[in-house]
């Protein structure tokens, strides 16, 4: 059973099961993973999910695995972390190859999500991006954090000074939900963005899965 998005956020997902292969992921994965786990009846890998709230504090995320990889080493015959850099800024990549563990390639899941190459030909410097996960948990990651939800006077203020060099906000959708497509765009109208739908599936991820 997946947790509800709110306990995936704060808590992440423990591991239910001993598979052979432990997928090591950000919460904000979990239903992505699970889905593609499922479809393809891959019963030898384990997901384990570290707080989605990383997002935001990226400093977090090479700490948090390095200790999770120490907690689980044992159990599995191998572990694979499901993050991309992440902001990490390379600590994640050059962490994860001194414990001798693999990771999904690329900058960020809107990266991977999309693919990797595709995304870098694409070359968009001012675009802001959603996943399913976080349409869902927009106010979590963005209208709190932020202060958006202050008094609407603040709230114009700090939305022009965090989201005045985007120009676009992008939904990379996993999953073809008119909900969550009609939430992305009241989310881009709040930032006083242009908005563009655009339906990657799981890109990169299900094929990294794959080579597992």
């Amino acid at each position: 059973m997946i947790p509800d998005d709110a306990t995936l956020t704060e808590d992440g997902l423990a591991p239910s099961d001993k598979g052979q292969i432990l997928l090591l992921a950000c919460g904000a994965l979990a239903r992505e993973i699970i889905a593609v786990k499922d479809a393809n009846g891959w019963d030898h890998m384990t997901l384990a999910c570290l707080p989605a709230i990383y997002h935001n504090t990226p400093d977090k995320i090479v700490p948090a695995v390095r200790e999770a990889v120490a907690k689980h080493r044992d159990a599995y015959a191998q572990i694979f972390v499901v993050y991309a850099d992440c902001g990490t800024g390379g600590q994640l990549q050059a962490a994860c190859a001194e414990l001798g563990v693999q990771m999904v390639e690329g900058p960020h899941c809107y990266s991977f999500f999309e693919g990797n190459a595709a995304f870098e030909a694409k070359g968009e410097l001012t675009a802001f991006y959603l996943t399913d996960f976080l349409v869902r948990q927009f106010d979590a990651f963005v209208t709190k954090p932020l202060g958006l939800d202050r008094d609407p006077k603040q709230a114009a203020i700090l939305r022009d000074m965090y989201f005045g060099h985007y120009t676009k906000l992008v939904y990379q959708a996993q999953t073809d939900d008119p909900a969550l497509q009609a939430k992305a765009k009241t989310c881009a109208e709040k930032l006083g963005l242009d908005y563009e739908y655009r339906f990657t599936g799981y890109g990169d991820l299900a094929t990294s899965l794959a080579r597992l």
